[in-house]
């Protein structure tokens, strides 16, 4: 390899191949199954409560465990967690394939999703730590990214295809995938050092009360998308998450081995790049739904059709890793990223007089500068996750970034729900009440684009994030 260039040699090529394909693996495995989930309530008669159980326990899954996975990279080995999770990824999709059940499916899709909470953050480290900082890393965590965007966007029309034949194939797809990927990744991937030491062991009660809040938070949110969950229980979810959070900082400052470094969160960019993309990818995950909705509930189209619909967002699979990571050379992070989020709430804000039968034309400049938003910032938004970062924490680092995208997705799906539904019960009509959660994902982008701007007060490039003063066992908390 030649970091100079960023030229690869090929066992770098296939080291990223098999990195990238996993993280592409992650994203189509989402996207198709949110299109297969009509035909799967027609053949299993799941109620609408299961049916959004089936997404719900996916999400639980992933962000409850993205943050004790990406400390578990750095600290267990970063190959190992991605070769075995990934292993366990494949069987549990399979086992969603061949559910008869509503309860198989939730399981399925449960431990799927506590598999990709593992398996990310070490996959991103990996890339980081196979790929010199400078053009080399530049170039890799563009192609990287725009994959991750990529098998989101190309999903939704895998999953049309897939589903026309019988829903089971969109998660017997992964399987096949998943498969050919493990056995490439097992002779090509390699750790580039000893995982992390920790003077006090594995932080066992660090471990569960950070978990334990991750589960409650992501719960609480997820309850927010059906007003008939009941206040009482929603508010029960966040305050025992807040308060298992407010466990776990104490348990950190006392740790001797903590299993975060909460030093880490000194970072005014690390703070911001999670920030970013919450805001950004819940903008997203809210449109994404709302759009899903016009297009087939109001408009009448297929599957196939919504899915073909926003496959020009994809377009971020040919830019991402060609014109990004030139512009980040060029004009660095902060401001590649701020590009694209302006072009996201300008994106929402055209479609924001949508009509009851615009015709496609009318729609293409929402889907063409999505597109262009998406090259832009989340390729930046996966560079800025590690930069300053110490090459150890770069597990704990990755985490912390699809911690915040889990957030930022549940947060998204909630707040739109929660509009349409109440503009809905108020006696609005259908698309009165698209029209005003539409302007969500406007406010999003908007605060993340503010986010974003405040980072460039800040001049040069900043430096490691510095180690946490150590805490004696006595002190206060």
């Amino acid at each position: 390899m030649s970091p100079s260039s960023g030229r690869m040699d090929g066992r770098a090529r296939g080291v990223l191949f098999v990195l990238c394909g996993a993280i592409f693996l992650e994203g189509i495995d989402v996207a198709m199954l949110n299109v297969a989930l009509p035909s799967i309530r027609a053949d299993l008669g799941l109620s609408t409560g299961m049916l959004s159980g089936v997404v719900s326990a996916y999400v639980l899954g992933y962000g409850g465990f993205m943050l004790l996975g990406g400390r578990a990279a750095d600290l267990l080995g970063r190959r190992r967690m991605f070769l075995s999770w990934l292993a366990v990824f494949l069987v549990f999709s399979g086992l969603g394939g061949l559910a008869t059940e509503g309860w198989m499916l939730l399981v399925a899709r449960f431990v799927t999703g506590v598999a990709a909470a593992f398996m990310a953050p070490a996959g991103l480290a990996l890339i980081t730590g196979n790929f010199p900082e400078g053009p080399q890393r530049v170039r890799a965590l563009g192609v990287y990214a725009a994959t991750a965007a990529g098998g989101f966007s190309l999903g939704l029309v895998a999953g049309g295809l897939l589903a026309s034949l019988g829903w089971r194939w969109v998660f017997f797809a992964p399987v096949i995938l998943s498969a050919v990927i493990l056995a490439a990744a097992v002779p090509l991937v390699r750790d580039t050092g000893a995982p992390e030491r920790t003077a006090g062991g594995f932080d066992l009660a660090g471990a569960f009360s950070v978990t334990g809040a991750m589960l409650l938070l992501v719960y609480g949110v997820v309850r927010l998308e059906d007003p008939g969950a009941g206040r009482a229980g929603t508010a029960g979810a966040f305050a025992a998450g807040l308060a298992l959070l407010a466990a776990f900082v104490v348990i950190e400052r006392r740790s001797a081995g903590p299993l975060v470094r909460l030093g880490i969160l000194r970072s005014g960019p690390l703070v911001r790049t999670n920030a970013a993309a919450l805001l950004f990818i819940g903008s997203f995950a809210g449109f994404q739904f709302l759009v899903t909705l016009y297009l087939q509930e109001l408009r009448g189209w297929s599957t196939l059709q919504t899915g073909l619909a926003m496959l020009v967002v994809g377009v971020d699979t040919v830019l991402a890793p060609t014109l990004t990571p030139r512009l980040v050379n060029r004009f660095g992070n902060v401001r590649v990223l701020l590009g694209g989020l302006v072009l996201a709430v300008l994106a929402y804000a055209l479609f924001l007089p949508v009509g009851a039968d615009w015709a496609y034309a009318a729609m293409l400049p929402t889907m063409v500068l999505l597109g262009l938003a998406f090259s832009l910032a989340y390729g930046p938004l996966t560079m800025a996750a590690t930069e300053g970062v110490a090459e150890h924490e770069h597990g704990l680092a990755g985490g912390l970034l699809y911690t915040a995208i889990q957030f930022g997705t549940a947060l998204g799906l909630s707040a739109v729900t929660a509009v349409n539904v109440a503009v809905l019960g108020g006696g609005g009509s259908e698309l009165h009440a698209l029209r005003s959660a539409l302007v969500v994902p406007v406010v999003a982008a908007v605060l993340g684009a503010i986010v974003v701007a405040s980072g460039l007060r800040t001049r040069g490039t900043a430096g490691p994030v510095p180690p946490a003063e150590p805490v004696s066992v006595n002190a206060s908390a």
